[in-house]
């Protein structure tokens, strides 16, 4: 049975909640560009195609906990963000990601939904720490990391390939506040 949620975190700027059946077109609009592609992992795809966003949705739809979110702007799904909660001696933690269509760039969207989801992901998944591996091609994804709290803990050398180019990966965590 799908998890079912009234879930709506409100951010200033934005809204935090599920993904719905809504938002394909939003999804086609922000989703396929390949400026967006090239700092996500493949499993992202480019192009974004109308069966991807229909696969995506249906996935959502399905899941029991409630870890994958649209990042809403004016009553539009403009981006996402989710968790991938860690398993076995990983259950503590949980790894965060997030992605903005262009058209909102520069606008501290990333920054308030991060600052909102962390505390709760702390709550409601009981977790203990939530870490973001980003592409060292990536600095403004590392500047919202590092508004939102979060600390640089070391960088995974060679770590990626992307597009055919190996890439350094940044790791960036939180931890529960004591």
């Amino acid at each position: 049975m799908p998890f079912v949620s009234p879930l709506r975190l409100e951010a200033g700027c934005c809204a935090i909640r599920p993904w719905s059946a809504g938002d394909k077109a939003a999804l086609l609009r922000h989703a396929d560009n390949r400026r967006i592609w090239l700092n996500l992992r493949d499993v992202f795809p480019h192009p974004y195609t109308a069966a991807a966003a229909d696969a995506w949705l249906s996935e959502v739809a399905t899941h029991h906990l409630l870890t994958s979110f649209a990042i809403e702007v004016d009553g539009e799904a403009v981006g996402g963000i989710g968790l991938q909660p860690g398993v076995d001696v990983h259950r503590l933690s949980a790894e965060i990601g997030y992605w903005l269509g262009e058209g909102v760039w520069g606008r501290g969207i990333a920054t308030a939904a991060l600052r909102t989801i962390t505390p709760w992901a702390f709550a409601e998944l009981d977790l203990e720490r939530i870490w973001a591996g980003v592409f060292a091609t990536n600095p403004a994804s590392m500047r919202v990391l590092e508004k939102s709290g979060y600390v640089r803990e070391g960088v995974l050398r060679r770590a990626v390939i992307k597009d055919g180019q190996v890439l350094d990966q940044v790791v960036y965590a939180a931890t529960r506040p004591a």
